[in-house]
């Protein structure tokens, strides 16, 4: 996983004014989980965040506080409904002995035989949640879809990844191949 740097400054102050003043000055709140059991309050600059949200990417936030610094992983993002912009983020701490459950982008490898066929492929899934510590969890997870042939389809349970465990659900469709009019009508041309 790519790594990132964010600087932030301890808050003492919560609640709904001591927030609101938080992004009228241009910081966003935010929250550490995983640190002594208890949260720890902190705010970053939006500029800081922009890199690790507007990405498809997964990031390891390596987290400095007040000087001191942690490895962490965004665990939840809120937006405003009308204006777009970061109201607040969660960040939870990772360690090398605990998993976590993230979601990783999938990206399909390959054309499909269906596809040869005039079929059409569809993604079904652009993310499928794992769980692994942090430094086994790959950037992206490549699904080979060469043999998927028309009318077909790759369900989560037919994945299996080396240090991995999938936590999706087994039977939901990460990508398919759907008949399309021209596919159909070859099929129906080859049987006369």
């Amino acid at each position: 996983m790519k790594t990132i740097s964010i600087n932030g400054s301890s808050r003492t102050e919560v609640g709904k004014k001591a927030t609101n003043a938080l992004r009228n000055a241009g910081l966003v709140p935010c929250n550490l989980y995983g640190v002594e059991n208890e949260a720890k309050s902190f705010s970053v600059t939006t500029d800081g965040l922009r890199k690790l949200v507007y990405t498809p990417d997964i990031h390891v936030v390596d987290l400095t506080i007040d000087g001191k610094t942690v490895k962490a992983i965004m665990k939840e993002i809120q937006f405003h409904p009308v204006k777009d912009t970061i109201l607040h983020v969660d960040f939870y701490q990772v360690t090398e002995e605990k998993p976590i459950v993230m979601a990783v982008p999938v990206k399909l490898e390959g054309l499909a035989d269906g596809v040869r066929a005039g079929g059409k492929l569809v993604q079904v899934q652009r993310y499928l949640k794992v769980k692994a510590v942090y430094t086994a969890i790959p950037e992206i997870l490549t699904v080979d879809v060469t043999s998927l042939g028309l009318g077909k389809s790759i369900k989560v349970g037919d994945l299996a990844y080396e240090g991995l465990e999938l936590v999706s659900a087994k039977e939901s469709l990460v990508a398919s191949v759907k008949t399309t009019r021209a596919s159909a009508a070859a099929a129906a041309a080859a049987k006369k």
